[in-house]
C-alpha cells in the first residue's frame, strides 16, 4: 500500500486551501456586484474578530500592543486595507481568472520591494524573470486595448500593496509581536472602513450577511488548511499550489457568471505563473537569497479580514 509522504501531504492540503480560497472569491464576486468592498469588508472583519480575540488570550507572551517599529507597522497596516479594498472591487468587476493573472504578479513584486527594503541581492537570471512576469502582466492588461479599466487598477493596487505588506513583515516580523501584526491591520478595516460605511451602506438580508459569514469561514478554514501544508511539506511544494486558482477561476467563471478566459488573459497568466515558480525555485536553492521573500510570503494575498498565514505560524512557535 502506497504511503503518502510528507510533500505530497502538503501539496494536497494546499489544494483543498486554495479551492476553499478560490469559493471564498467566488462569495465576493457575488455579493460584490451588490454592495461595496467596504460593507462586504467590514462584516467579515466583524465575524473574525472572536478568532483574534482568541488568539490575545492565549498568547503567553509578556508585553503590549505597542509596535517596537512604529511607522512600518502603520505602513504595513495601510497596505493591507487597500490590498483588502482594491482586491475585493477587482473580484466584483474583473473575470475571475483576470484578476487571478493580475495578483499572481504578487511574487514578482515581492523580489522587487525585497531588494530596498531588504537589502536582497536579485542577479541576472531572477531579474530576466521579473521582467518577464511583467512583461505577461501587460498581455494580461493590454493597454492599447480598449478594455483596460478601474478594475485593472484595482487588482495591480492589490498585487503592489500586498506584496508591501509581505516584504514589511520580513523585514519587522522578528521583533515585532505577532500579536501586534495580526490585529492592527484588522483593527483598521473597522475603524477606518467603519467610518466609511454611512456613505456606502445597503441593508443586508439575512441570507447576504450568511454569505458574508461564510467568506470570513471559508477564509478561516482555508488558512488553516495551508498552516498544516506547511507543517507537512517544503515551502517551494506549497507555495506553486496557489496556480491551482486559475483552474477553479476557469471552472467557476463558466458555471457561474458565464466567463471564458480569452486569449490574451491565458497567455499572460502562464507567463506570470512561469516566472513567479522560477522565482520560487531560485529562492529555494538557499544560496540565491539571504532572505526569501517569496517563499516566506505563504501566497495568498493580504486583506487584513483575517489572521497572516505566517504569523500564525510563527505564533504557534512562540507559544511552544
Amino acid at each position: 500500500m502506497p504511503i503518502i509522504t510528507p510533500n505530497v501531504r502538503g501539496a494536497i492540503m494546499a489544494l483543498i486551501a486554495f479551492a476553499i480560497y478560490s469559493t471564498h472569491d467566488v462569495f465576493v464576486k457575488f455579493l460584490g456586484a451588490q454592495y461595496s468592498p467596504i460593507q462586504i469588508i467590514f462584516f467579515s472583519v466583524i465575524f473574525s474578530f472572536p478568532l483574534v480575540a482568541m488568539m490575545l488570550i492565549g498568547d503567553r507572551n509578556d508585553g503590549n500592543l505597542r509596535p517596537r517599529h512604529l511607522w512600518w507597522t502603520m505602513l504595513r497596516t495601510v497596505s493591507a486595507l487597500i490590498t483588502g479594498v482594491s482586491a475585493f472591487y477587482a473580484f466584483s468587476v474583473l473575470p475571475l481568472a483576470q484578476t487571478y493573472a493580475i495578483l499572481f504578479a504578487a511574487p514578482l513584486l515581492i523580489t522587487l520591494l525585497a531588494i530596498p527594503i531588504l537589502g536582497e541581492k536579485v542577479g541576472i537570471r531572477r531579474g530576466l524573470a521579473i521582467i518577464v512576469g511583467l512583461a505577461g502582466v501587460m498581455i494580461v492588461l493590454r493597454p492599447t486595448g480598449a478594455e483596460l479599466g478601474l478594475g485593472h487598477a484595482a487588482a495591480l493596487m492589490a498585487a503592489v500593496c500586498s506584496s508591501l505588506a509581505s516584504v514589511i513583515v520580513r523585514k519587522i516580523g522578528h521583533d515585532e509581536r505577532s500579536v501586534v501584526l495580526l490585529l492592527f491591520p484588522m483593527l483598521a478595516n473597522f475603524l477606518v472602513l467603519g467610518a466609511a460605511l454611512p456613505f456606502v451602506y445597503k441593508p443586508m438580508p439575512i441570507e447576504h450577511l450568511g454569505m458574508v459569514a461564510i467568506i470570513a469561514a471559508f477564509g478561516l478554514v482555508a488558512s488553516l488548511f495551508i498552516i498544516s501544508a506547511y507543517r507537512s511539506a517544503e515551502a517551494v511544494i506549497v507555495a506553486p499550489m496557489q496556480y491551482s486558482q486559475m483552474i477553479w477561476a476557469a471552472i467557476f467563471g463558466f458555471l457561474i457568471f458565464n466567463e471564458t478566459p480569452d486569449s490574451l488573459t491565458l497567455i499572460g497568466a502562464s507567463v506570470i505563473m512561469a516566472s513567479g515558480l522560477y522565482i520560487v525555485l531560485r529562492e529555494s536553492g538557499g544560496k540565491v537569497s539571504k532572505n526569501s521573500p517569496v517563499l516566506e510570503s505563504h501566497t495568498r494575498h493580504e486583506t487584513g479580514t483575517l489572521p497572516r498565514i505566517s504569523l500564525m505560524l510563527r505564533r504557534e512557535k512562540d507559544t511552544k
